[in-house]
């Protein structure tokens, strides 16, 4: 469905700021604005991080992160939401009544658990309360490990694990692949899709499962991957996409951002992806 163009459509992400513009809320609103899609946000907590770790968090209270939606939300047309530091129970149940309710529609859950160089971010309990009223859900393989409790490495486990989530309710699960685990030699970044089941075909019917295919990159710049894959699929949702053409988009947007930044020296640990495409764009001043 093409969208109207005259106004830009209305994304919203919740989740936690990263100080080092890498990840979380810098990132999906840069992922937003790349895809045409104008971005608002709800600051779930406020970390001290750059490339190489995260240094300390600070949690916002739930009643805080809810007065940030509900402004955003009694102004502007929001039409695709993202998740995903939600940090504590506390935030994560406020956010999944809101779910519950139909108040965040089309809602992409990123189950943000450990950062890229480590650091607990969030509790598997406090993800587990907002995925059944998920859209799409994508946990890449350390997460959904945690989620399901076993080791998640090879793209039959990943299916598996898919499918597994899948049943406790988002309609669409993506577990990523494209994440370096140390033991992947796979020249490809797999991810695998889960769908649920068609009500409508009956009971013990299984939903479909195919893999997203791209090429796995040898770069240290793969900080905030997992969030901009997810609020590219927010975004194309936005704007009309159905789920498995968001899918495809997302895939190709972060394999061209990885792309776009696999030389860059920008800090000495994990760097950023190229968001906006600037290696592909000459210089202007």
């Amino acid at each position: 469905m093409a969208a109207d163009r005259s106004t830009p459509v209305v994304a919203m992400t919740i989740a936690g700021s990263d100080s080092g513009g890498g990840a979380g809320i810098q990132a999906d609103l840069k992922v937003f604005a790349a895809l045409g899609v104008h971005g608002t946000s709800a600051v779930t907590a406020v970390t001290a991080q750059n490339t190489t770790g995260v240094t300390s968090v600070h949690q916002l209270p739930a009643s805080q992160v809810l007065a940030q939606i509900e402004a955003v939300r009694a102004d502007l047309p929001v039409a695709a939401v993202k998740t995903g530091m939600l940090g504590t129970a506390r935030v994560a149940g406020a956010v999944a009544a809101l779910a519950r309710a139909g108040d965040l529609p089309n809602l992409v859950v990123d189950p943000v658990l450990v950062s890229t160089s480590g650091h607990r971010l969030g509790v598997v309990g406090a993800v587990e309360r907002l995925l059944p009223y998920a859209l799409v859900a994508t946990p890449n393989r350390a997460e959904a490990s945690a989620l399901v409790g076993w080791p998640v490495r090879t793209p039959d486990e990943m299916a598996r694990a898919a499918a597994e989530l899948v049943a406790g309710g988002p309609r669409f699960v993506v577990v990523t692949g494209g994440d370096p685990d140390g033991t992947s030699t796979d020249p490809a970044a797999v991810d695998v899709v889960a769908t649920a089941p068609d009500p409508a075909a009956g009971a013990g019917v299984a939903g479909d499962s195919w893999q997203l295919a791209g090429e796995r990159l040898a770069t240290r710049n793969t900080h905030g991957t997992g969030c901009s894959f997810a609020a590219a699929v927010a975004a194309r949702l936005a704007l009309g996409d159905d789920v498995p053409a968001a899918l495809d988009v997302a895939k190709g947007y972060v394999a061209g951002a990885l792309a776009g930044a696999a030389h860059w020296r920008l800090g000495a640990g994990h760097g950023p992806v190229d968001h906006f495409g600037w290696s592909r764009q000459p210089l202007s001043i």
